[in-house]
């Protein structure tokens, strides 16, 4: 594995380095707490806008606002020291253009101290990557399914089913790797698909739902975990915290009722002797 940089902190570069040599771990974090967790483990973290829908109850990751992925950003920044730390741009933020972008993009980095941001989008936005790239702000690509474009892409469906389709795919990222991302992540992606953009970048690809193939992968922490109800068949339970927490919460709440909570270990008793006693 590459070795963080003098202040301890994965750089872009470094992961763009990384390409066809260890994969690349990435998880989201959303909170301090996750972050602290995930740190030690991660290459990357993603401040998704998925926090959207599993932070705040949303049906889609529409409803993240700049000022929302901001408030998590800081949490985020403020528990970790190792990985990088990625924001993603949400809708509504960039889409108007290059200056929209950098705008948004320029006060991310600025209130939250994280290292570079997320833009969803192929060849169409390569303008805008090349824009933000060239003023110094590193940017992660994110093409095949887009969660942003769920509405004009029909729903959440993997990308590539159709061969027909592969050339716009390819050639969305291509023209986002040569516009500058440093890193591109694929998702949704049929996986014969997903190796063939793997073997042709220059830059590495982050699989969600794509192909063992690509150069790293990122998951949602809480899906992983066990907290989501319903997951895509893309993501692989490495724990059942999910259960573990209901049964506690469950034991707490008998415990409360039943008056065993608290016990004489969890109350503050007088240290002065009754002086009838």
């Amino acid at each position: 594995m590459s070795k963080p940089t003098s202040h301890n902190r994965i750089s872009a570069p470094e992961i763009r380095a990384r390409k066809g040599t260890d994969p690349i771990v990435a998880l989201t974090a959303y909170s301090a707490l996750t972050a602290r967790l995930v740190d030690a483990h991660a290459d990357i973290i993603l401040v998704g806008d998925s926090l959207a829908m599993v932070e705040h109850g949303m049906s889609s990751t529409l409803g993240a606002t700049l000022d929302l992925m901001i408030l998590h950003g800081k949490s985020v920044m403020r528990a970790s020291t190792r990985a990088l730390v990625v924001v993603d741009l949400p809708f509504g933020s960039y889409e108007a253009g290059p200056k929209e972008a950098f705008e948004s993009a320029a006060r991310v980095l600025q209130e939250t101290g994280c290292s570079a941001v997320k833009i969803e989008g192929g060849a169409r936005m390569a303008e805008t990557i090349d824009f933000l790239t060239g003023r110094g702000i590193p940017v992660m690509a994110h093409v095949g399914l887009t969660p942003q474009a769920v509405m004009t892409l029909g729903g959440f469906k993997i990308q590539g089913r159709n061969e027909s389709d592969w050339p716009r795919i390819e050639a969305d990222a291509a023209a986002v790797a040569d516009a500058g991302a440093f890193a591109v992540v694929l998702e949704g992606t049929l996986e014969p698909l997903a190796e063939r953009i793997t073997n042709v970048l220059s830059v590495p690809t982050i699989g969600i739902g794509a192909s063992s193939k690509c150069d790293g992968q990122v998951l949602v922490l809480e899906d992983m975990l066990g907290f989501s109800e319903r997951v895509p068949r893309f993501v692989r339970r490495f724990g059942d915290l999910g259960q573990a927490a209901d049964e506690a919460i469950r034991s707490y709440a008998a415990a409360v009722k039943d008056r065993s909570f608290p016990g004489e270990a969890e109350v503050y008793r007088s240290k002065v002797k009754n002086a009838a006693g």
